[in-house]
C-alpha cells in the first residue's frame, strides 16, 4: 500500500467504493487523511464499513471542508452526464481527482528515484504493459505493475529508489490526474472509443494526449493519424520524443519489417533484434506491443540483452492470443478477450491455417468485416447464439459447422487439425463475441477453453499466463 502522506490531516471526500475505491480509501486513511466515503450501490457501502471506513451520503456532507474529491474512474466525469458528486464538488469549487493523480502525488512527494512507466493507447495497452512488466522483472529489478490492469495503483509498494512502476492508464484515469508525469509514458494508438464517457473523438484523443504530454519521454506511435498529429504537436514543443511504427519505415524512432525491429536516427537503420519464434508476440499488433516496450525499457536504463531475454521469455497474457499449448502438432491459443470483430482480426492475422472457434452473443456488424481473413480460415466451429447468423456470414467462402456449445467446438476442431498434414495447424478461440449467451464473462469462456484443452491426448502446456 502507497499510503498518501499528502492528504495528511486533510478532509477528503472519496466516491466509489469498488476495488480500486477502498484500496484508495485505506491509502488514504493510512495517510492520515480524515476521508467520508459514498457510493450509490449500499452493498459497497457496507463492505467500506466492515473495512474501517468512515461512510457518509455526500449529498448531506459540508462541501465547503473538503480539500480534495476523489472520484472512482467508472464514474462520469463530464458525459453522458456529470454524476451528481461530481457536481456537488464542481459547486464547492473542490478539485476532482483519482487514484493515479494520488499516486503521481506521493511518487513526487517521496523523492525517490523510481522510474514510472505508464501506457495507453485504443488497443494493447494490457499486453504492452504486462510485457514491459515482464521485461523489467525477469531483469532483477524492483518491479510494480499495476493501474487499469487490474491491480489498484495505490496497492502497490511505496516508493523507493530504484523502484520501477509500469501503470496502464485508461483514458478515465488519465482525465483524474492533473500531475500525471511518467518518466515514460506511451501512446499506442487511438481509434473511437468510450465515446459515450468523453463526448466526441477529439475529446478522448485530447485526454489520451495527455499521459505523453506530462511524460519525460514521449513514446508514441505513429500509425494512425490522430496519433501522427499528436507526435507532430509535442515535437513543436520541444518534448522530448521517440516514434514507433509496425506499418512504416521511420528515419528516427523504432520500426519493425516482419518480425525485424529496427532503430532508426537520421535515415540510418540498426537492426536490434528478431521476434521470429515469440509465439506471444505474434502479429503486427504484437510488434507494435514489442516497440512500445523495447523504446521504454531502453528509457529507464535496461540494456538490449535484457529486454531481448525479457521478450523471449514473455508467456503473453491470459485470454490475449494465449498459447494453451500443443495437442501433437496442433497448437491451441485461447484469443477470448476478443468480444467483437476488430478485435478478432489480429489474431486471424496472424496464422496462416486456422481451424477457428466464433461465436457468443453477438455484436453489431457481426464479422462481415472479416471477410479478408476467410481464406485463412480452414473450417470455423460455430457455437452460441451468434450461429445462424455467423453461418449466413460465411456462406460457401469458409466451411463450417454449428457446435453449439464450446466443449463440442473444441473436440470437433481439434481432431480435425489432427488431420492437417501442415506444420501447426491452429485451433483458435476467438469468439468476436461477448460471452454472456453461455458464460459470465470473457475470462470464463477462456477458461473454459483451457481446461477442455487440457484434457484431449497428448496435450503439452506452454506455461500459464494467469
Amino acid at each position: 500500500m502507497i499510503p498518501t502522506l499528502t492528504l495528511k490531516d486533510k478532509v477528503v471526500a472519496l466516491f466509489g467504493l469498488g476495488g480500486s475505491g477502498i484500496a484508495t480509501a485505506q491509502a488514504m486513511i493510512a495517510g492520515g487523511a480524515r476521508l467520508v466515503a459514498w457510493d450509490d450501490n449500499p452493498d459497497s457501502v457496507a463492505r467500506a464499513v466492515a473495512c474501517g471506513i468512515a461512510v457518509q451520503d455526500l449529498r448531506e456532507a459540508d462541501w465547503a471542508g473538503f480539500t480534495d474529491f476523489v472520484l472512482s474512474p467508472g464514474v462520469p466525469l463530464t458525459h453522458p452526464k456529470p454524476h451528481w458528486s461530481v457536481d456537488l464538488a464542481h459547486q464547492a469549487h473542490v478539485p476532482v481527482i483519482g487514484d493515479v493523480e494520488l499516486f503521481c502525488r506521493e511518487r513526487n512527494y517521496s523523492g525517490a528515484n523510481c522510474p514510472f512507466i505508464a501506457i495507453t493507447g485504443t488497443n494493447g495497452k494490457s499486453t504492452t504493459t504486462a510485457l514491459i512488466a515482464h521485461i523489467i522483472k525477469v531483469s532483477g529489478r524492483d518491479m510494480q505493475l499495476g493501474g487499469n490492469i487490474g491491480t489498484a495503483v495505490m496497492s502497490l509498494e511505496p516508493p523507493v529508489d530504484a523502484r520501477n512502476y509500469v501503470v496502464e492508464c485508461s483514458s478515465y484515469q488519465i482525465d483524474l490526474a492533473p500531475s500525471l508525469n511518467p518518466t515514460a509514458g506511451i501512446l499506442l494508438n487511438l481509434t473511437p472509443d468510450h465515446l459515450d464517457r468523453h463526448g466526441s473523438m477529439e475529446r478522448y484523443a485530447a485526454i489520451k494526449e495527455l499521459l505523453v504530454a506530462g511524460s519525460d519521454t514521449a513514446i508514441v506511435a505513429v500509425d494512425d493519424a490522430y496519433c501522427i498529429a499528436i507526435a507532430d504537436r509535442l515535437e513543436a514543443k520541444g518534448k522530448k520524443l521517440i516514434r514507433f511504427s509496425k506499418d512504416q519505415v521511420l528515419a528516427n524512432g523504432f520500426y519493425a519489417q516482419g518480425a525485424n525491429v529496427f532503430q532508426a536516427e537520421q535515415g540510418q537503420a540498426t537492426l536490434l533484434l528478431s521476434l521470429d519464434g515469440i509465439g506471444s508476440l505474434r502479429g503486427a499488433h504484437n510488434a507494435q506491443n514489442a516497440l512500445a516496450a523495447i523504446a521504454a525499457c531502453l528509457t529507464v536504463g535496461l540494456s538490449l540483452a535484457e529486454i531481448t531475454a525479457g521478450l523471449r521469455s514473455f508467456p503473453g497474457l491470459a485470454h490475449r492470443m494465449e498459447q494453451v499449448g500443443h495437442a501433437g502438432k496442433t497448437l491451441f491459443i485461447n484469443d477470448s478477450k476478443a468480444t467483437n470483430a476488430e478485435a478478432t482480426a489480429p489474431a486471424l492475422s496472424s496464422f496462416d491455417k486456422v481451424y477457428w472457434i466464433v461465436g457468443g452473443l453477438p455484436k453489431s456488424g457481426g464479422i462481415e468485416s472479416l471477410h479478408a481473413f476467410f481464406p485463412r480460415i480452414t473450417k470455423a466451429y460455430l457455437i452460441g447464439e451468434a450461429a445462424a447468423q455467423f453461418a449466413a456470414t460465411l456462406g460457401s467462402d469458409v466451411p463450417f459447422e454449428i457446435s453449439h456449445t464450446l466443449d463440442a467446438a473444441v473436440e470437433h476442431a481439434a481432431h480435425d487439425a489432427g488431420q492437417d498434414k501442415g506444420e501447426e495447424p491452429v485451433v483458435l478461440l476467438s469468439p468476436a463475441c461477448a460471452s454472456f449467451d453461455q458464460y459470465p464473462n470473457f475470462e470464463k469462456r477462456g477458461s473454459a477453453f483451457r481446461d477442455k484443452v487440457m484434457t484431449l491426448a497428448g496435450f503439452k502446456p506452454i506455461g500459464s499466463a494467469d
